[in-house]
């Protein structure tokens, strides 16, 4: 039977030192503000840390000497919990989104179609287009390019990542939203 605590560590998952198992014998102390103490003895440090109530934490333990932090151990991992929150937050997820068209299609698809698109590029994400073609359709490839020709000029701000292809027997291209005619269409406001 195998034990059960044969787990890998996580990564994204940072481990600390406090107090009394930091390693190195002396330490580049920080006060609870970030301000530089200096370089002290692990047991000065710990004296510093009795003193005020709180942890020594080693926040940097490859330094040479390693650098260590007074503050309340819990509030430091709320405060990195936070500032990890934060940078997702700030992360923005673009994906593709496919739009499928026909070589034959008629005009109030294809406006249904652009409108999708367009909904998707005002959301920041990148848009496929893409035609295949079935059966003998692939003699008459003029078609497809006349559709994806009419279909980008339908579409407003945007930028051709890759030009009309074939992948195969489908017809594809990409669309993103071009930023510079989105800051031009937001009007600038001007003071009297």
């Amino acid at each position: 039977m195998r034990p059960k605590f044969n787990r890998k560590p996580d990564p994204s998952r940072k481990f600390y030192r406090l107090n009394y198992f930091i390693q190195a014998r002396e330490v580049r102390l920080l006060d609870q503000n970030g301000k530089q103490i200096g370089v002290v003895t692990k047991e000065e440090a710990l004296k510093k840390g009795r003193e005020l109530g709180i942890d020594v934490v080693e926040i940097a333990p490859n330094a040479s000497p390693p650098v260590a932090r007074l503050i309340d151990f819990k509030k430091f991992k709320y405060l990195e919990a936070r500032k990890s929150r934060e940078e997702k937050k700030k992360t923005k997820n673009v994906s593709v989104k496919e739009i499928r068209l026909r070589p034959f299609i008629g005009e109030h698809d294809l406006e249904i179609r652009r409108e999708q698109a367009q909904e998707f590029l005002t959301d920041g994400n990148q848009v496929k287009i893409s035609i295949p073609f079935r059966g003998r359709e692939i003699t008459r490839k003029e078609f497809g390019f006349g559709v994806i020709k009419r279909f980008l000029e339908l579409l407003k701000d945007q930028k051709i990542v890759r030009e009309p292809h074939f992948e195969g027997r489908v017809l594809v291209t990409m669309v993103a939203p071009d930023k510079k005619s989105t800051r031009a269409a937001t009007p600038a406001v001007k003071t009297v």
